[in-house]
């Protein structure tokens, strides 16, 4: 699990799905109830997936487009 994932879903609201996914994590547990539905996981590495699909989510939701300005000049190129 990466840890900055790990630092931004514990950073979450209370209740949300990364927070709760987050606290079954941390707390060595398999099984999350969230939104009144209950999910069984396999193992604490698909809880960790899972909670990097969401981070990835959110965080190319918030990406800007990077800019690049290039200037271009005839003077010095005769």
């Amino acid at each position: 699990m990466d840890p900055a994932v790990l630092a931004w879903a514990l950073a979450q609201p209370a209740g949300s799905r990364a927070a709760v996914l987050a606290a079954a994590y941390t707390g060595g547990t398999t099984r999350v109830a969230f939104d009144g539905r209950t999910v069984e996981y396999r193992s604490l590495d698909e809880i960790g997936r899972a909670l990097a699909v969401l981070h990835a989510a959110e965080n190319s939701a918030v990406r800007r487009p990077s800019v690049t300005f290039a200037s271009f000049s005839r003077e010095g190129s005769r």
